[in-house]
C-alpha cells in the first residue's frame, strides 16, 4: 500500500500522480506499487512540489508495519527515535510566547 498526500501542489504535479495512483480526496493519493516504482513517483513528487508540501507512507516490515518520508515546509517532520519514525512539530513561526 502506498499513500501520498500533496498540499498546496501545482495541479499539473496532482495531474501527474493521477495517472499512477487514485486521488479519494483532494490531494490523497493511494495505490500498490513495487519499491521501484514507488521511488519513481516520488522523484516526480520532488521535481514538482515547488512551494507545497508532501508525505509519502508505504508499508513496510517494521515493527509499525509502515515508513513515510515529508518533503517541504510543514510543522510536522519525521524523527527517527532509536529505529522508530515519529512524527516531532517545529513551533509555530510568529506565535505568541505566553
Amino acid at each position: 500500500m502506498l499513500v501520498i498526500v500533496l498540499e498546496n501542489a501545482p495541479p499539473r504535479l496532482r495531474g501527474r500522480l493521477a495517472v499512477w495512483l487514485l486521488e479519494i480526496r483532494a490531494g490523497v493519493y493511494v495505490g500498490n506499487y513495487s519499491k521501484r516504482v514507488r521511488e519513481h513517483i516520488w522523484a516526480q513528487v520532488e521535481e514538482g512540489i515547488e512551494d507545497g508540501n508532501a508525505v509519502i507512507a508505504w508499508r513496510s516490515g517494521n515493527e509499525a508495519g509502515f515508513e513515510f518520508m515529508t518533503l517541504g515546509a510543514n510543522r510536522r517532520v519525521g524523527v527517527d527515535f532509536d529505529g522508530v519514525q515519529l512524527v516531532s512539530f517545529h513551533p509555530e513561526v510568529g506565535g505568541s510566547d505566553g
